[in-house]
């Protein structure tokens, strides 16, 4: 197999700095479907409710927050080149603060517990907080014509925007103070973390994976230059906007035209591949491409008809769509390219010019579990939206549909994680016997 071009991997980091985040991560989406199947039809009547909060953090945080922790300390080397000083000592110190906060925060929302919220504030905030600012300093050093450098770094901005006012909120929870504006500032938490950390994330990457992966175009190089940075500002400018309605509205309005052109954008660019077989990948990235569409028209057309903002579950379906859909559905498809290749990179590393054979990467994850995994995804979004309109019909199902893709997600990672020990076992005895 032949390294993709366009990367660098001299100085890529141990696998298992971005696998620990790969394999948790989904624990959590499970947890989150286990969750609905306790909380039933009810969980749909308010997104306040505590179930609901929970649950929609286990995603945005345990799954969608482990799986790009991963994936910027992976990326950092070798797609910035710039690596972080002592990676693995970083990834253990992030990665136990970050498991450990998400499972106080998820349960004293869940449980209205709120000493394990206290906990949590801390401790989320500093895993989050440090390593936004460990990607800030270390992508100064990045070549300023690297728009993927330049997005991680305002995505990470952006994170750290997103865990302040988080920690506002939380702590509003925590010690039970009253807070003005609550559901504005809520807004803007969601808004700053599914747009900006998330969406500018995911546009930077998509500048080097879909050429790279898909064989497609590159993307217009007016477009890799200025959507990132006009996104930002902005992101940024609906803080002071907040208390004006007609500006937060243009605004979002100018937010959702700017994500509307990356989207087709990136759909436009399937259609010219090289590579005319299509696969998992391809799959996944359509599949998000067209939910983050869908999220848009949905809330155009909100505004233009404001009965529909205020149809029931009108909201629910906009989360669903955007967290399902757009963007679990890239970081699953990102997850079935990112681990096959990194457990074959590593492995062929060790071999040398001898050795025992080293799988490749369809053996290390064969395209019939990823596939099959897909579809019960696709069937599992598909059942959240119905679950949202028609709850009692479809939450059950839609729930253990949720969780069978996740858990099929996680051993999908932990059996390519095992024939890494494996294989990597038999070149160290091989290595052995032959000093």
């Amino acid at each position: 197999m032949n390294v993709p071009s366009g990367i660098s991997l001299d100085q890529a980091p141990p696998i298992w700095v971005p696998l620990r985040f790969f394999i948790t991560a989904p624990l959590f989406a499970l947890t989150a479907a286990l969750l609905l199947l306790w909380a039933g039809p009810e969980l749909f009547s308010s997104r306040w409710d505590p179930a609901m909060l929970g649950i929609t953090h286990l995603l945005t945080l345990g799954f969608m927050g482990l799986v790009m922790l991963g994936a910027i300390l992976q990326m950092l080397p070798v797609v910035a080149g710039t690596p972080v000083r002592r990676p693995a000592l970083v990834a253990a110190i992030v990665h136990v603060l970050a498991t450990s906060g998400i499972i106080l925060l998820g349960s004293g929302l869940i449980l209205t517990a709120p000493l394990a919220l206290q906990i949590a504030l801390p401790t989320l905030g500093t895993a989050l907080l440090l390593f936004a600012t460990l990607v800030v300093v270390t992508l100064r050093r990045s070549l300023p014509q690297n728009m993927t450098a330049r997005a991680m770094r305002l995505a990470a901005l952006m994170l750290a925007a997103t865990v302040l006012l988080g920690l506002t909120l939380l702590s509003n929870h925590a010690f039970g103070w009253w807070l003005q504006a609550r559901e504005r500032l809520a807004d803007l938490h969601l808004t700053w973390g599914l747009l900006g950390w998330v969406g500018l994330l995911i546009a930077g990457v998509a500048y080097q994976v879909v050429p790279m992966f898909q064989l497609t175009p590159a993307y217009p190089a007016r477009l890799t230059r200025w959507l990132a940075p006009v996104l930002f500002i902005l992101l940024l400018a609906l803080a002071p906007a907040r208390h004006l309605p007609v500006l937060w509205s243009t605004l979002k309005i100018l937010l959702a035209a700017g994500f509307a052109v990356f989207a087709l954008t990136t759909l436009w660019l399937q259609t010219k591949r090289r590579r005319k077989q299509p696969d998992v990948f391809m799959y996944f990235w359509r599949c998000s491409m067209l939910s983050l569409l869908s999220a848009i028209t949905l809330w155009l057309a909100a505004q233009i008809a404001p009965a529909i903002g205020g149809m029931r579950g009108y909201g629910m379906l906009l989360g669903v769509l955007m967290i399902v859909g757009f963007a679990m559905s890239i970081m699953n498809g990102m997850l079935y390219k990112i681990v096959p290749f990194l457990v074959w990179f590593h492995l062929q590393s060790r071999r040398g010019a001898t050795g025992p054979a080293v799988p490749n990467v369809r053996e290390i994850m064969p395209e019939s579990r990823t596939r099959r995994q897909m579809w019960l995804h696709f069937a599992a979004l598909a059942a959240l939206l119905a679950a949202i309109v028609f709850p009692s019909p479809f939450v059950y199902p839609s729930a253990l549909l949720f969780g069978a893709s996740n858990l099929w997600l996680w051993l999908n990672i932990v059996a390519a994680s095992r024939t890494y020990s494996r294989v990597d076992a038999l070149l160290g005895k091989a290595s052995t016997s032959a000093g």
